[in-house]
Order: C-alpha cells, then sequence, then structure tokens
C-alpha cells in the first residue's frame, strides 16, 4: 500500500496511511502553519498603511502647489469632475478589486474548476461596461449631482431619497465588510496577527489619506494600488503557466487537474470536509475540472451577475466616479476598466485557483470559503516569498477598494443628509468638516461591524453569495431613474423595498424546504442563495414597472438639472464636451460596445466552449494563452496609459519642482 500513497506522485507531506492501511489526504493546509511572523503583518498593515497616508497626501500637496488644483469642497468630493480615460479606468479596476475579486474567484476555481473564474470574470464584468451608460446620462440629464441620491430627490421627492439612501448605505457596508472579512482572515492566516486586530487596523491607513485628500487622493492611491496589483498578478500567472518549477507549462496544470478528479483519493477525515477537493467535481461533465459544462459553475456565474448589479448600480462609489470623470472620458474609461478587470479574477484564479487543485493542496471548504485558496497557492509556489507577494496584493485590493467606499459613504452622508436636512445653507468649508468626520467615524464603525462578523462565523464567500438577495431588488430602479421617463416615486419605493422582501422570503423558505435548518451553512448553499437572489432583482424591477406603466410619470429631467454645486468652481472642461450632440454621441457609444462585449462574455465564449466538453490539452493550452495574454495586456494599459495622458501633469510638476517659475505660475 505504501508504494501507492500518495498517488500521482504528488507530495507525501499531505497523504498518510490510515489504521486500515488506506492512502489518505490531509483535511487543512493552514492548521498551525504561519508562515510569516505577526511583526510582517503588523508591519504590512501599519507600514503601507502610513506610506500611503503620507504619499498621497504629498501628491495631492504637489498638485496643488505645481498644477493649481482648488482644495474646496466640490474638489474634495468630486476632484473637480476633470479625470482622464486612463486614470477612470484605473480607478474602476482599483475600485472593482475587492478582496473577493483575488480570493473568492480562486475559491471557485478550487470548486467548480475552469468555469469558477471565467463566471467570476464575466458576471462581474458586464455590470461595468453597462454602468457607462449610467455615467453619460450623468453628465447630460444631472451634470451637478454630487450622489446618486441628490438625483433620486430631485426626481423622485423625499420618500424615495430615504429608501435609497437605506439601500445605498447598506451596499457600502456589505461592500466594505467583505473587504475587511477576506482581508483580516488572510493576514491572520499567513501571518497569526489577530483577526479582530486586523479586523480594525486595516481602514486605519485608508481613512488617513482619504482624510487628507479626498476623492483625488482615492483616485492617486488607486493607480498606485493598480500597478501593484497587477505586477503581482503577471508574476503568479508565469510562475503557474510559463516558469515555474512546480507547475510551469499547461501540460503539467493540465495533467494534474485531470488526476486531481480521479475517484481513487480519499480524504483523511471526509465527514468533516464537506466540499473539498478529493475525486470527481459533483455537477461537472465526467467529474472534471477541465470543462465549461458545470452546473455549480452556471449556478455560481447567475448568483454573480445579479449580486454584482447591485454593487455596482446601487454603490455610491460608481456614481461619484462617474461624476469625477471628464465628459470625454466617461464612456471609454468605463468600458476600458471593465475589460482591463476582467483579467484580474480570469487570470489570477485560472493560475491561483487551479494551481491548488493542481498541486493537490489540502485545503478545506471552511479555508476556501475564508479566501485562503490563492495564499495555499502562493506559498506553495514561493514559500515565504510567496506569502508576501500575495499579501501585498491583498492589502492594495482591500484599501484601494476601502477607500472608495470611504468617499462614496461621506458624500452620501455630506450631500443627502447635512446638505439636505440639517443646513441647506452649508457652506463649503462646513461641507469639507463634515466630509471628514464621516471619513473616521464610518472607518471606525466598520472596523467594529468586521469584528462582530467575525465572530459570528461569517464568511467572505457567504456575504458575497447573499449580497444580490439583500439590495438586487434596487437594481432596476434605480437604473430607471436616468434610463425611464415613465418611472415613478411609488413604483421605485414599492419595488425596491417589496422586491428585498420577496427576495428575503424566498432565500430563507427555500433553504428551510430542502434542508429542514436555517443556518450561515445552509442558507450559504447554492439552490437557496439563487433564488433569493433571482426574485429579489426581478421583482423589484417587475413591481417598479407595474406601477410606471399604470401612473406613468412621464419626466423632463429638469429638476435633475437644477441640483446646484456647493461653491462655483470652474471645472477644467472644455464646454465643447457638455455639447448634447456629443454626450448622445457617447452614449450610443458606450450602448453599442458595452452591448457587444456583454455578449461575447457572457452568452457567445460559454457556448462556443460547451462543444469541447471535457476539454483536449490542445484547448486547455489556449485557454492557458488566453489567460496569460489577456493579463499581461491589461496590465500594461492600466500601468502605462493613466502616465501617457498625464505627461503634461507630470512635465509641469517636474518644472516646477526645479525652477521657482512653475510654482508662481500655478499661484497665478
Amino acid at each position: 500500500m505504501a508504494a501507492t500513497c500518495p498517488p500521482f506522485g504528488y507530495s507525501s507531506q499531505y497523504y498518510r496511511l490510515s489504521p486500515t492501511g488506506e492512502c489518505m489526504r490531509d483535511t487543512s493546509f493552514f492548521k498551525d502553519k504561519a508562515v510569516l511572523s505577526q511583526g510582517v503583518g503588523y508591519g504590512v498593515i501599519l507600514g503601507f498603511g502610513a506610506f500611503f497616508a503620507v504619499f498621497t497626501s504629498f501628491l495631492v500637496w504637489i498638485e496643488k502647489r505645481y498644477v493649481g488644483s482648488k482644495h474646496t469642497s466640490e474638489w474634495f468630493n468630486t476632484a473637480g469632475r476633470s479625470v482622464k480615460t486612463g486614470l477612470i479606468a484605473s480607478v474602476i479596476v482599483s475600485q472593482w478589486t475587492w478582496a473577493a475579486t483575488i480570493l473568492q474567484s480562486s475559491n471557485v476555481a478550487w470548486q467548480y474548476g475552469i468555469s469558477g473564474p471565467f463566471w467570476y470574470a464575466s458576471g462581474a464584468t458586464i455590470q461595468v461596461l453597462l454602468f457607462g451608460v449610467m455615467a453619460i446620462e450623468i453628465k447630460r440629464k444631472a451634470p451637478n449631482a454630487h450622489t446618486v441620491c441628490e438625483i433620486v430627490k430631485a426626481r423622485w421627492g423625499t420618500n424615495a431619497h430615504v429608501v435609497f439612501l437605506v439601500f445605498c448605505f447598506m451596499t457600502n457596508i456589505i461592500v466594505t465588510a467583505m473587504l475587511l472579512l477576506g482581508g483580516s482572515a488572510v493576514v491572520n492566516a499567513l501571518t497569526g496577527v489577530n483577526i479582530y486586530a486586523a479586523s480594525f487596523l486595516i481602514p486605519l491607513g485608508v481613512v488617513v489619506y482619504t482624510l487628507a485628500g479626498g476623492l483625488k487622493a482615492t483616485f492617486l492611491a488607486s493607480y498606485i494600488h493598480s500597478v501593484i496589483v497587477h505586477v503581482a498578478l503577471v508574476i503568479f500567472v508565469c510562475l503557474v503557466y510559463t516558469s515555474g518549477s512546480e507547475l510551469g507549462t499547461p501540460k503539467v496544470v493540465y495533467e494534474r487537474l485531470l488526476q486531481a478528479s480521479s475517484p481513487v483519493r480519499t480524504c483523511v477525515e471526509p465527514t468533516t470536509h464537506s466540499g473539498q477537493v478529493c475525486g470527481p467535481v459533483s455537477g461537472n461533465y465526467r467529474g472534471t475540472y477541465a470543462t465549461m459544462l458545470s452546473s455549480g459553475g452556471l449556478v455560481f456565474g447567475i448568483i454573480n451577475i445579479v449580486g454584482n448589479f447591485g454593487t455596482v448600480f446601487v454603490d455610491n462609489g460608481y456614481w461619484i466616479s462617474a461624476i469625477a470623470a471628464r465628459p470625454s472620458s466617461t464612456h471609454k474609461g468605463y468600458l476600458l476598466g471593465g475589460l482591463v478587470w476582467f483579467a484580474v479574477p480570469f487570470s489570477l484564479a485560472t493560475s491561483l485557483g487551479l494551481g491548488a487543485v493542481a498541486l493537490d493542496l489540502p485545503i478545506s471548504k471552511v479555508e476556501a470559503n475564508e479566501g485562503l485558496v490563492p495564499a495555499a497557492t502562493a506559498i506553495a509556489l514561493m514559500g515565504k516569498a510567496g506569502s508576501v507577494l500575495l499579501l501585498t496584493m491583498l492589502f492594495m485590493a482591500v484599501t484601494s477598494a476601502g477607500s472608495a467606499e470611504l468617499v462614496a459613504v461621506s458624500s452620501l452622508c455630506t450631500y443627502d443628509i447635512y446638505r439636505t436636512y440639517l443646513n441647506p445653507k452649508a457652506k463649503g468649508y462646513q461641507i469639507l468638516k463634515i466630509s471628514r468626520v464621516v471619513l473616521l467615524a464610518f472607518g471606525c464603525f466598520m472596523g467594529a461591524l468586521a469584528i462582530l462578523l467575525n465572530k459570528a462565523g461569517v464568511s467572505l464567500g457567504w456575504m458575497y453569495l447573499a449580497m444580490g438577495v439583500f439590495i438586487g431588488s434596487a437594481v432596476m430602479p434605480i437604473a430607471f431613474l436616468l434610463l425611464w421617463r415613465k418611472a415613478n416615486a411609488a413604483g421605485a419605493i414599492a419595488g425596491t423595498v417589496c422586491g428585498c422582501a420577496l427576495g428575503l422570503v424566498t432565500w430563507l423558505t427555500v433553504t428551510k424546504v430542502q434542508y429542514g435548518r436555517v443556518n450561515l451553512d445552509t442558507t450559504g448553499r447554492n439552490a437557496p442563495m439563487l433564488a433569493g437572489n433571482l426574485v429579489s432583482i426581478l421583482s423589484g424591477g417587475f413591481i417598479h414597472a407595474v406601477f410606471s406603466f399604470a401612473v406613468p410619470q412621464n419626466y423632463d429631467w429638469e429638476t435633475t438639472k437644477q441640483i446646484t454645486t456647493v461653491e462655483a468652481d470652474k471645472a477644467d472642461v472644455d464646454d465643447e464636451e457638455l455639447k448634447e450632440e456629443k454626450l448622445v454621441h457617447a452614449k450610443g457609444w458606450i450602448i453599442k460596445w458595452g452591448l457587444l462585449f456583454t455578449v461575447i462574455i457572457v452568452v457567445l465564449w460559454p457556448v462556443l466552449s460547451l462543444p469541447a466538453r471535457q476539454y483536449s490539452l490542445g484547448y486547455f493550452t489556449f485557454w492557458a494563452v488566453i489567460t496569460i495574454t489577456w493579463g499581461v495586456i491589461g496590465s500594461a494599459v492600466i500601468i502605462f496609459m493613466p502616465l501617457i495622458e498625464s505627461w503634461d501633469t507630470l512635465k509641469a510638476i517636474m518644472i516646477g519642482m526645479f525652477t521657482a517659475r512653475g510654482s508662481v505660475d500655478a499661484e497665478r
């Protein structure tokens, strides 16, 4: 028996003989295995936080001194409404690269095989592509808006305003909770840092640099974070498919994936792993990882699409990014950002997620749901260096997306609560003060909430699947806000509130009927999540449509165009860019290309992949080449395009720093 244990020539460190002579595999990878010291963990959390707080504040100061930016409340919350295509794309990539993008995408690769990364990437890209339409409509119909809820109030009144404020806050809380849950779990697993301490310390650095520079500091930090994330992405992809000693070629990965679905292996404790990779994949064609014919992958894809419509369309962060964009850059920035972001979960999870299977790493379901699949693969491939690289990559994702959420919440509290209900005549300095107070308060609140969620046993994976049930009902009403003249306030309120209630009832009912009990484990399974997500988003849209057809509003957008700024700062945008014909042309452009790429990545690509059934070596190699190419090209675009576009500004700063004249010109 010893001659066949471990099978297939895998490393013996994960296998042992049972008392009955069976060859069995361990069920946990991170059991007593903190690879790095707690000092490294605290160093990353506090050191990177402090560095970015100082560095981004320095960049904002340089821009103010040598470029002439005015640090008013308008600038703090809208970045001057003149951000160019490359930086907007970089912000979208960074803002959409959550902890879940790195962690949960690899989890579904580990669960379902190659279909997991594809459905994660495609199911969360189309929302960004289609939101480009909303971004143009903001410029046309609410050019001075600061938040989505300001537009809601201008069109539908106070009651709708309050409802959508609640759902926008809920979205920001859910997204930030996922960032901190994933980040704290990985920091704890890799370094042994107390998970509750990590939950509270991670937001600190973000709060500091966002306090100093507002939205523009968020954008500058987002670019730097994107660079680091994409450099790490290319390294990991190359290690798995081109140059690593453990794997190194698509052929080796492919052969290992076929071996991994063999039924001959048994886990050491089969009653406790509940979903651990051991043998054929349930629901996949012939149980193989190398196929798009995966029922579990498809169900996840549908849940993913529904949930992420909510976290884009109902997240004020995306609206303020669109508000900050230069009119000529908005549609292009969102399209480019969506296509580049696709590479992050697709390339990374096809590498680290499938790499965990190919390396036969003994990862438990609990570890996977906490987001530890890519960490295990990074350790197996690079040891401590892999741990540091993944930890750095994750910290960049968590802090960058977290900064965007902080500004989103700050804008809502400042403009939709303070300026609307408490002090309608607020001056710019008062707006700025309230913005900063809210930033600090929300950062502390989310740290405390993350501690409570960790104590309750809520995982990143559970939260990711459930988000669409909670906020999906608001998607269609909020999309109708700028796209449909007939959409009325009563329908928006009824659709959002009733849709959410129906989604929750469906989710819990299906759980109870199918599994007989309702807890974190049963509610987190695919069938209840799928039912709850679909009912929430579809009923919300249906109810709103019925009300609006029955009593159409026939709105003319005049009240949204009358939204005013606090300070009359002149944006650095030519009047030519704001002409109606140019904006209509941009809208047509984003509709055409957004829908085209949506059809390609959600319909054509998977349909054309199905006839292959179990992939051959050649087909899998072709898939790996697409993975590598998309990752490398996307990384190059997002790193260099903002620099090229900002060359004149960079040149002005350099002249200003090394000559007295530059500073004088800026002051003038």
